[in-house]
């Protein structure tokens, strides 16, 4: 599927090569509902997009000619606009309430800091060193901390936290699910034992008193470090002096618990954690409204996980089983299935009877799935058959095995963030992907599954994935509401959106984005015997779209001389064309025809020539220029040959480019006079 920015999602059909009135190309394909098609020009192949949506299903094809789609680019705007005024109002607020900075980097802290057992990688020491920054600042912070699963977030956040505590106020680490708040706690006790640190745990598996005991601690100042679900988001729990937020997969948690975390994040330092990368141009768009900090080097001794993709087989399941227990390590398998489950259980425990089989799923009830979860972290059981409830968060460095039960129906980001269960200490894990016979799965399983088995490197999470990895993390990031515009525009053009949204809220309006029509009669393309790989020349085609100057598009020339030898005469005259594409922006001219009867420009509105100045330019030469209504000129005669004409193109820009560099000089002048 393709998005084109004015006309909407259609199946791309490949390249077409034809003849249009004098110009003989390339054209994008596009289908669209009820059988339209759609060909576009090679030279605007930025008005089109891969789409890639927020879901898994496929996407509604747009119908040309229709207003349905200016309608769903309104509506995805709309939201957008309101949420980058939210984020902005946010920033505003908490740069007005500034907060005192906390003391910085000393011995005390400098011990704290040795007593990490582990060696901090460099991802780590950056992020570190940028929380440390931000606490010191009196402007309060708003960190997002993404790693890969087990890349070490949470020495990030304790590190803040000990800088929190000393400097007078407290901490709450929030979490989704009890089983992590008890994993979270238990690593906070750990790292502060030598210190007079009152950490707890608030969950609603405590005794009623027990609780009470917390929240009167919270309440007078006596309790340093919570950690706890959205149980500490509900009102009887009160802070003496909150100082740091900790989340954890913030996504995770419903609408009423985001909304109570907004209002805490007003007034306190927030380090977010996640586990699912963020896309670079999110983060463009969030630069100064959130900070970014990404951890991507692997700790030292992490080896990569060894990935095998098999027909299901039940020697194959005991055998991995067997494997992993004569290690005294533990193993995953995940069946997403809850109706069969239990029969799948029961078929594990049949496999290999000396094994301790426990089942998982979202449908138990809390305290039962947390007393399953606990068993299987203090190694009470040896093989938890669970749905994909194991996605996110957990750490047990003891498993090192999963299997996952017909893996061609999970997606691909999902299929990364389970096999992450495992494969968190010095130790080789392994993963199994059993699919049924090959033959019945869909083209596009295989080749996810193939994807996730050459991603056997570390941190390849970050790299790849990319596309699906970076669009549920834009969704998380952002919200439920957004993964439906995501969906219905696309993840690209959303982005755009969301990039302009947040410029304009700035009060930086960007230049409306031309993307001019350029009709020279020329036989300008990539010929197919020349580039024989369809992949090849759109890839092509899009680098010169987007080159910026001469030299870039001289570059990409060198590059098809040196893979392909010599360029024909299309492909210079490709190059000289698309030489024009960057000028005409600059100049927000929308369209630019030359043909043998005249040369015709269409400004838009926001173009910098001064209107005045065309007309005085038209009055200079009456016999060869005329200005019509809507800002259209045209020049005549024009030479008969093509390379004439095009130079003869190149020179009323030159002319054009210097009236503009002349009304911005004259501009500077009178300002600087006025300053004077």
């Amino acid at each position: 599927y393709m998005v084109h920015v004015d006309h909407g999602i259609g199946i791309y059909r490949g390249l077409k090569h034809m003849v249009v009135g004098d110009t003989e190309g390339d054209f994008i394909h596009l289908e669209y509902a009820g059988g339209d098609r759609y060909y576009l020009p090679v030279d605007r192949i930025n008005l089109v997009e891969k789409y890639t949506g927020a879901g898994g299903s496929p996407p509604q094809l747009a119908r040309l000619g229709s207003s349905a789609w200016a309608r769903t680019k309104k509506r995805a705007k709309e939201s957008i606009l309101k949420m980058a005024a939210e984020l902005l109002e946010l920033e505003a607020y908490r740069a007005v309430h500034a907060r005192s900075p906390l003391a910085g980097v000393d011995v005390d802290f400098e011990q704290f800091e040795a007593q990490f057992p582990f060696e901090e990688t460099e991802g780590q020491l950056e992020a570190i060193a940028a929380v440390v920054s931000d606490l010191q600042r009196e402007k309060p912070m708003d960190r997002v901390v993404c790693g890969d699963v087990g890349y070490g977030k949470t020495e990030v956040a304790l590190r803040a936290a000990y800088l929190t505590v000393m400097g007078g106020r407290q901490v709450a680490f929030l979490v989704p699910t009890t089983v992590l708040a008890r994993q979270h706690a238990e690593t906070i006790r750990q790292r502060f034992a030598d210190y007079p640190v009152e950490v707890a745990m608030l969950s609603r598996f405590n005794s009623r008193s027990e609780n009470e005991r917390i929240v009167r601690g919270l309440a007078a100042g006596t309790i340093d470090i919570v950690v706890g679900t959205h149980r500490l988001l509900q009102q009887d729990v009160r802070f003496a002096r909150l100082g740091l937020l900790v989340i954890d997969e913030e996504h995770r948690f419903g609408v009423r618990a985001k909304e109570a975390i907004k209002r805490m994040r007003r007034e306190v330092d927030v380090l977010t954690m996640t586990a699912t990368p963020i896309p670079r141009t999110l983060q463009l768009a969030l630069s100064g409204v959130r900070d970014l900090s990404l951890i991507e080097t692997p700790p030292v001794d992490r080896l990569a996980i060894r990935t095998y993709v098999a027909r299901y087989d039940e020697a194959l399941i005991k055998q991995a089983i067997e494997r992993e227990l004569a290690r005294q390590g533990q193993v995953f398998f995940v069946h997403h299935r809850v109706a069969s489950i239990d029969a799948m259980a029961a078929k594990v425990a049949a496999l290999v009877p000396r094994a301790r089989v426990a089942v998982a799923h979202g449908q138990m009830k809390e305290r039962e799935l947390d007393r399953v979860m606990s068993d299987f972290l203090a190694h009470r059981s040896d093989v938890l058959v669970c749905t994909s409830i194991i996605e996110s968060g957990l750490d047990i460095p003891n498993a090192n095995t999963i299997i996952i039960n017909r893996a061609d129906t999970f997606g691909l980001a999902q299929l990364y963030q389970i096999r992450g269960r495992v494969g968190r200490s010095s130790r080789r894990a392994y993963a199994y992907l059993l699919v049924p016979n090959q033959r019945v799965i869909s083209e596009e399983a295989r080749r996810r599954l193939a994807v996730l088995q050459e991603l056997d490197e570390l941190g390849s999470g970050f790299r790849l994935a990319a596309h699906d990895l970076e669009i549920r993390g834009a969704g998380n990031l952002l919200g439920k509401e957004q993964s439906g515009h995501i969906s219905a525009v696309g993840f690209d053009l959303f982005m755009r959106m969301m990039e302009e949204a947040t410029a304009e809220l700035r009060g930086r309006p960007p230049a409306p984005a031309i993307e001019p029509e350029i009709d020279l009669g020329a036989e300008a393309f990539l010929p197919e015997q020349y580039v024989d790989d369809i992949g090849e020349r759109l890839l092509f085609y899009k680098r010169m779209a987007n080159a910026e100057d001469q030299a870039a598009l001289d570059a990409i020339l060198e590059e098809l001389a040196d893979r392909y030898g010599p360029p024909p005469r299309p492909v210079h005259d490709l190059v000289r064309l698309m030489a024009l594409r960057p000028r005409l922006k600059r100049l927000a001219i929308e369209s630019l025809k030359a043909d043998r009867h005249a040369i015709t420009l269409r400004f838009h509105e926001s173009s910098p020539l001064d209107p005045a100045l065309l007309v005085e330019l038209t009055r200079a030469h009456p016999d060869r220029l005329r200005l019509r209504p809507g800002g259209v000129l045209t020049v005549r005669p024009v030479p008969q040959e093509w390379d004439a004409r095009v130079a003869e193109v190149e020179r009323l820009l030159d002319v054009l480019e210097s009236s503009v560099a002349e009304v911005a000089r004259r501009g500077a002048h009178e300002q600087q006079v006025r300053t004077c």
